[in-house]
């Protein structure tokens, strides 16, 4: 149960409430009959009618103040339940965006929607009123028969039998409900990932004629949804069946005795209408008991999916220091980086002087990704050194690291919001004026001008409603914003057409002014404005030098590449 005290100690007070609401509606409850018992004996006995009225009026008032507490406790522990799920969910997720790279490759975005939303409300309930229920309805359980004891021990023998067989099935004969429960979870993050996928490549899937190939999928795992789901459904009927046939066989005998008492003169009508009443109000700790441990077993699904998210651990580790100020210098010692036994990477080394452009080069698959991603330290190298500004990067922190180091790639995530919040990425401290300096310092005033409500104008989701060039210049703004140090520009403008990316070449360049950069290109006119050039091929360094003197040397191949078309050579 480490999970369920972690999330809880913090809300304690909440917890106390809603035990104190709990114990406060069992004990008007168990009154009740007693009530009930007494009224019904008086009046048996020919007790005056103002007498009878008052306990009528007793009983009546227990029954409001029962309803109230049942209402209190309802809320308190739905609000208990929201609390502590949405801590859990919060840390849940800030745990899956410090991760590395690897495990959101290997998970889609829908399937950790699904960990993180999915099976955190699948054990709400648990969180909630676990503990409490329990606790509640055992008191609850031992306070009726107890009382039942009072009216006859026969009785109360009867009924302990039953619910220590009712007790037993709850606590050792719901594996099964677990079992199903976790493979019905687990095929619900299948399909929210499937979803997730599909719907984000629509465009593609459309117009390239896979409709039916998409819905055949979609039609398979739903199918598996449906069958794991009524399984687990199934499961949990037959478990809470055969606790009901349980109760009915212990209060069936328990009745049948009271009223084999009753005509033998051992007990008095008002006993045996309390028998009654405590009888059946045994169904009621027992049901909550079924509910909660079923729900324990439902739970038991996501409570393992969620432990397991939490204990996977990250490898590119954090450290404590910070890049300096200014342009950053780029060194690579020996650096060889592989993906398991793929090695994409081998022994790479080179120096970047400060407020230096590289241009980088090679087919696809040559590393050059690799390479960005290596300097943005999404992964660290297998082997080897990557220093930026004279320091190793895995002693940076990742806040200094994120702020002195921008990346821009050719996929520009937008979201549902305005250019503003797109730009800031929803920072509040963020003023206007500083926004509008840097789309003027980038030359992009006239382009934010011809927007219909400036800063203020909504953008879709992805790319949606903008050109790619148009994405392009609110992920150059976003870098500029950071005023980085280094700048990493990704195959930016592989997609752009002619136009568009004259939209962009002004920003670019002003971007660059006074920083270090790393260029990754296939057109020539990328590597244009860089002063090195460094050429890949199969993870090795096959040419590595001044753009302008490579470019005079005709036997370099940064020369062939231009003189037969490096758009070409590249493909």
């Amino acid at each position: 149960m480490p999970l369920l005290t972690t999330y809880l100690r913090p809300e304690w007070p909440r917890a106390v409430l809603l035990g104190v609401l709990l114990f406060v509606g069992i004990g008007l409850q168990l009154a009740n009959p007693q009530i009930a018992r007494v009224f019904i004996d008086h009046a048996q006995a020919g007790e005056p009618l103002d007498q009878l009225v008052w306990i009528a009026l007793v009983f009546m008032a227990i029954v409001l103040l029962s309803q109230v507490a049942t209402v209190a406790e309802t809320y308190v522990a739905e609000d208990l339940g929201w609390r502590t799920t949405n801590a859990l969910r919060a840390d849940l997720a800030h745990h899956v965006l410090e991760l590395d790279a690897e495990l959101h490759a290997s998970h889609t975005t829908g399937e950790l929607i699904e960990r993180i939303d999915g099976d955190v409300s699948a054990i709400a309930d648990f969180f909630a009123r676990f503990v409490v229920q329990v606790l509640g309805s055992a008191v609850f359980l031992v306070g009726v028969l107890v009382l039942l004891y009072v009216q006859d021990w026969r009785i109360g023998a009867i009924l302990t039998v039953s619910v220590i067989a009712a007790l037993v099935w709850m606590t050792r004969g719901g594996g099964f409900v677990a079992v199903r429960s976790r493979v019905a979870r687990k095929t619900t993050a299948d399909l929210m990932g499937y979803l997730e996928e599909r719907l984000g490549g629509l465009l593609d899937i459309k117009s390239n004629g896979g409709d039916v190939e998409a819905v055949r999928g979609l039609n398979a795992r739903l199918e598996a949804r449906f069958r794991t789901g009524r399984a687990s459904v199934l499961a949990a009927s037959i478990f809470n069946a055969i606790v009901g046939v349980l109760f009915v066989l212990g209060a069936g005998g328990a009745l049948a005795t009271g009223a084999a008492l009753y005509g033998a003169g051992a007990l008095t009508l008002g006993s045996v209408y309390a028998v009654f009443r405590y009888t059946t109000m045994l169904r009621q700790p027992l049901d909550r008991l079924t509910r909660q441990m079923n729900a324990f077993q439902t739970a038991a699904g996501g409570i393992a999916r969620v432990q397991e998210l939490l204990s996977t651990q990250r490898h590119v580790l954090d450290g404590d220091c910070a890049l300096p100020d200014g342009a950053l210098a780029v060194e690579l010692e020996h650096v060889t980086f592989g993906y398991a036994e793929d090695v994409i990477l081998r022994g790479i080394s080179l120096r970047l002087e400060p407020q230096i452009l590289l241009g980088v080069l090679g087919r696809t698959g040559s590393g050059k990704t690799t390479l960005s991603r290596l300097l943005f330290r999404l992964h660290d190298p297998t082997h080897g050194v990557v220093r930026v500004g004279g320091s190793d990067l895995r002693n940076i922190s990742g806040a200094s690291l994120r702020q002195r180091i921008g990346l821009v790639t050719q996929e520009v995530q937008l979201f549902q919001a305005t250019l503003r919040d797109n730009v800031a990425l929803f920072d509040p401290s963020m003023c206007d004026s500083r926004l509008l300096d840097v789309f003027q310092s980038l030359g992009l005033e006239d382009w934010l001008a011809g927007l219909p409500a400036g800063l203020d104008t909504v953008l879709g989701g992805g790319d949606r409603g903008l050109s790619a060039g148009e994405a392009q210049c609110i992920a150059l703004a976003r870098v500029f914003l950071r005023d980085p140090g280094l700048v990493i520009l990704d195959e930016a403008s592989s997609r752009l057409d002619p136009a568009t990316e004259r939209l962009i070449e002004g920003a670019v360049t002003r971007l660059l002014y006074g920083r270090t950069g790393v260029v990754i290109a296939h057109r020539l006119a990328t590597v244009q404005r860089t002063d090195q050039i460094l050429i890949l091929e199969d993870g090795r360094v096959v040419e590595f030098g001044p753009r302008r003197d490579l470019l005079a040397d005709r036997r370099s191949r940064f020369a062939q590449l231009v003189g037969h078309g490096m758009s070409e050579a590249l493909a």
